[in-house]
């Protein structure tokens, strides 16, 4: 739920008892798109912001701590990560990301909303700028139809950049979905799902993701946490799932010495995201 009064846009955690607002100067853009309302507004202080059906999607100034910890963390986890797909994501942030590496070749972006894309590209033009990279391609539709297409064995790391687990990223938090993912990933695979707040959803939404991801054939499953301050409670995470390989050890050096540049990722950040708060701990060694 959201409102806008007085100039400032609030988004309503009916459920939670809590909010979060951002003092806007204008409306930039609103239309119904075939899958959801999407509208960006200038803010006092965060940039441009985009809503999708009342829920904040991102802004100008923070959303680098989302995107660098989508990407970096298991870009430098995967041994050699040379095919990426990107399942969501479409204001393009994660695979700009995705491109800084150059031992990446070939990077999908696969966004069933291409409406998101094409106003990013408007309001959003340095999450953007990778775009013409040769090694981008996009394709607009059914994310979990793509996957189920894939050839077994041709990705080397899937990123599910999704919205929230309801509407048309449901279907990304499921089981049928981790097992397809799980045959489309070469030896050595590795999985990164958007995975919520820890505080408000670790024994509910992260859990069951932990769950449904070791059912799926998926040994190795983490949890990273991140800070995230338009986001609920300003506090949020990513979980790295792998077929073969535990994900405690990274390519250190690699990621100390990465040829570009980054604002949150680091090794030293890497590290710390791999330590779980103790409650966190509890709930996943039930």
């Amino acid at each position: 739920m959201s409102a806008l009064n007085d100039g400032w846009f609030t988004e309503v955690f009916q459920d939670q008892g809590t909010a979060f607002s951002l003092q806007v100067k204008q409306k930039l853009h609103e239309e119904q798109t075939p899958y959801q309302k999407l509208e960006i507004y200038e803010t006092a202080t965060f940039g441009n912001l985009m809503v999708l059906d009342g829920c904040v999607m991102l802004t100008s100034r923070d959303n680098f701590l989302y995107h660098e910890m989508m990407t970096h963390p298991a870009l430098f986890t995967h041994r050699a990560p040379r095919k990426v797909v990107v399942v969501g994501g479409g204001d393009c942030g994660t695979l700009r990301e995705v491109l800084k590496h150059p031992d990446v070749e070939e990077a999908w972006q696969v966004e069933i909303d291409e409406r998101v894309t094409r106003m990013s590209e408007k309001y959003f033009p340095e999450l953007c700028e990778s775009n013409e990279d040769p090694r981008a391609n996009f394709f607009f539709g059914d994310g979990i139809q793509w996957i189920r297409d894939a050839d077994p064995g041709s990705i080397d790391l899937i990123i599910i950049d999704s919205t929230d687990p309801v509407g048309p990223a449901e279907g990304l938090f499921a089981l049928d979905f981790y097992r397809d993912c799980m045959l489309a990933l070469r030896e050595g695979g590795i999985i990164v799902q958007q995975s919520e707040s820890p505080l408000l959803h670790a024994d509910t939404i992260i859990k069951g993701i932990h769950t449904d991801m070791h059912k799926a054939g998926l040994d190795h499953v983490v949890t990273l946490p991140f800070p995230q301050p338009v986001y609920p409670t300003g506090w949020w995470s990513c979980t790295m799932a792998s077929k073969e390989n535990p994900l405690h050890y990274f390519r250190e050096e690699d990621a100390a010495e990465r040829p570009f540049v980054t604002r949150y990722y680091n090794e030293d950040i890497h590290k710390g995201a791999l330590a779980q708060p103790q409650f966190m701990r509890d709930i996943f060694e039930d």
